[in-house]
């Protein structure tokens, strides 16, 4: 195989699928991303059996042929040669030679035809939701998702399709302290599509993509494996295997107690008090009365922080506590200088959005302080 691609090019390309790669692997393939030069382009891919990526990007092809080569050196390579050198990469004997400018290297390779490619099956559910539409949908849910293995049907983001009224689709997030939750229109295609699981580094992945991605991305899935269309890329993803709960258990109906405040002041009263709180519990009271919520924090190790922010609150007086971090993560997802926090009491779980007409939601379990 031999072919010439200007730096840029296969720097980005390599960016994006290098990343998929784990550093640690026990299979020395896995380690390598395959590269497969044929026609006016090279396919590059990478994959940890979970997750694969493949990217087309323009090249001037000289010989056709396909090798695997380790994605991180390639990469580091790549990022380290000069800016708007033509890079030729030539395979042939168990070796790669990279050329560019004055620089030469001979890299170690391994066969094409060891390289494992995740069989997608059968993929019967297709359709195209805007770039602009799944970025929002990630942004504003991935913050909740649950690190905890032993968990796992929580490891990701929730899709399913409902009927509020009109077809929507629905994307959750929740790591048991706090839940997020999207309501999209729901797109043409998807009213037999099964509940899935997206993984949290899929969602990564895809999200890095879409910052380069403009229009619709292609959806394909089934019960078990989802595919992603982006532009030049694809990524397949196999799908957690689990069921997630019914979350929809959680989510307040009857809190009658409302407190209307600009979020950015808020957190960052948050956020000031919270410098004292202790890193165990990271617990933050708020104590409303008319018209004022005054935070507070106290620490035995550290002392006791106080302040008042003003916002609309007409209720009866009332103490909650709550997680510094996991307020502060909630308030930040809101883009208008109004949230509304619908209270019932100290134990119940509180209900965050900007408004009754807003996409999205979210639900905080309160913390005893």
């Amino acid at each position: 195989m031999k072919a010439v691609i200007e730096r840029a090019a296969l720097l980005r390309s390599l960016g994006h699928v290098q990343s998929v790669v784990e550093r640690r692997n026990t299979i020395p393939i896995l380690s390598n991303v395959l590269i497969e030069a044929s026609g006016d382009g090279l396919r590059l891919m990478a994959t940890d059996l979970d997750l694969q990526i493949n990217e087309t990007v323009e090249a001037q092809v000289e010989q056709s042929g396909a090798t695997t080569v380790s994605a991180h050196t390639l990469f580091d390579i790549a990022r380290k040669l000069p800016e708007g050198s033509q890079v030729s990469l030539t395979a042939s004997d168990g070796k790669m030679q990279v050329v560019a400018a004055r620089s030469r290297f001979n890299l170690q390779t391994l066969p094409r035809d060891d390289f494992p490619v995740i069989a997608e099956g059968d993929l019967p559910t297709r359709f195209e939701l805007p770039a602009a539409t799944l970025r929002q949908i990630i942004d504003k849910t991935r913050f909740a998702i649950s690190t905890e293995e032993t968990r796992y049907y929580l490891n990701g983001i929730f899709f399913h399709v409902a009927n509020d009224g009109e077809p929507v689709l629905k994307a959750a997030a929740t790591d048991g302290h706090r839940l997020a939750r999207v309501t999209v229109p729901q797109p043409a295609g998807a009213e037999s599509m099964p509940d899935i699981i997206v993984p949290r580094k899929c969602v990564g992945e895809l999200r890095k993509l879409l910052d380069e991605v403009d229009g619709d991305v292609g959806i394909s899935l089934s019960g078990s494996k989802i595919r992603f269309e982006l532009g030049n890329a694809v990524l397949t993803s196999k799908l957690i295997d689990g069921t997630f709960p019914d979350y929809s258990r959680v989510i307040p109906t009857g809190n009658d107690k409302l407190l209307r405040i600009d979020p950015k002041a808020l957190v960052q009263g948050v956020d000031r008090v919270a410098t004292i709180a202790s890193e165990k519990t990271r617990a933050v009271k708020m104590a409303l009365e008319t018209d004022k919520v005054t935070l507070s924090v106290t620490s035995p190790e550290n002392g006791t922080a106080a302040e008042e922010v003003s916002g609309e609150y007409s209720n009866d007086a009332m103490e909650i506590g709550f997680n510094a971090r996991y307020l502060m993560d909630i308030l930040g997802q809101v883009d208008s200088d109004m949230v509304e926090v619908h209270l019932a009491d100290a134990a119940a779980p509180t209900l965050i959005r900007e408004n009754d007409k807003s996409p999205a939601l979210y639900v905080l379990m309160p913390m005893r302080v």
